[in-house]
């Protein structure tokens, strides 16, 4: 644990609280409100549980932690994070106001894009999981930093796409569910590929997976189970909300997309 990742998180949890706290003098505690920021804590929570210990900790030793650490990041944490609203909430914190605030046009544009994020999302994932790239990420710090931020990031750009489908409840819920079909198509086929190669992948866990008493083979089937099995969970739920809006509200002109 360094500076660079703790205090992020810490800068991040107190403009939420100080924005939440100051729109709760203006308008009350919503119960929306109230879930959302529960949500958000437990976003936190989970963050800090990839970025802090203990999963940040043993991914340096064995690749299905390594696995879980992404995974936390790309499909658990960003859900949960933006549950809360997190634009909206820090803005009124920054700008001293306790009204729910709009990101500038382009950025909201940006952050709804559903074909770049996906695309983000799945190269990110595929990326950093090529056995040069995790070696690199292990030899160097810097790139180790670098390589988290960029899948946290990926997450939360493609979660926010995904959440204005979500909010829709028109045909934009099609694109949703494509893209929640295509991450869990890529990630399932890198897990299998984990999960039933041959040989070993990433001879650089090979000698720190023994160090912790652990056989590299069965720590890279780890891995591909991981990555296969309850990774995929986040985007089925939500896949499954999707459709189910989609058919409860399938004229276009019902939709009301939601903007943060």
């Amino acid at each position: 644990m360094t500076p660079w990742t703790l205090v992020p998180l810490l800068v991040a949890a107190a403009l939420y609280a100080a924005g939440y706290a100051r729109r709760a003098q203006h308008t009350g505690p919503v119960r929306a409100d109230i879930v959302g920021a529960g949500g958000f804590a437990c976003g936190m929570l989970t963050v800090a549980l990839a970025l802090v210990w203990p999963l940040d900790a043993y991914a340096a030793y064995a690749l299905s932690a390594h696995v879980a650490q992404h995974m936390t990041l790309l499909a658990l944490a960003p859900p949960l994070l933006l549950a809360g609203r997190p634009g909206a909430t820090m803005a009124a914190a920054i700008t001293g106001a306790g009204r729910a605030h709009r990101l500038p046009r382009w950025l909201d544009g940006a952050a709804g894009a559903l074909a770049p994020a996906t695309v983000a999302h799945v190269g990110i994932l595929l990326a950093w999981h090529l056995p040069a790239a995790t070696s690199a990420a292990l030899a160097s710090e810097p790139v180790h930093r670098a390589m988290n931020a960029s899948v946290l990031l990926a997450g939360l750009w493609f979660w926010s796409a995904v959440w204005r489908r979500l909010r829709a409840r028109d045909g934009g819920a099609v694109g949703g569910l494509v893209a929640l079909v295509t991450a869990m198509m890529m990630m399932g086929f890198l897990g299998a590929l984990l999960t039933f190669a041959p040989r070993l992948l990433y001879p650089a866990y090979s000698d720190r997976t023994l160090l912790l008493g652990i056989d590299p083979a069965r720590d890279q089937q780890l891995a591909g189970l991981l990555m296969w099995v309850p990774s995929g969970l986040p985007y089925l739920a939500v896949g499954l909300v999707l459709a189910v809006t989609l058919l409860r509200h399938p004229d276009p002109a019902s939709a009301q997309p939601m903007r943060d």
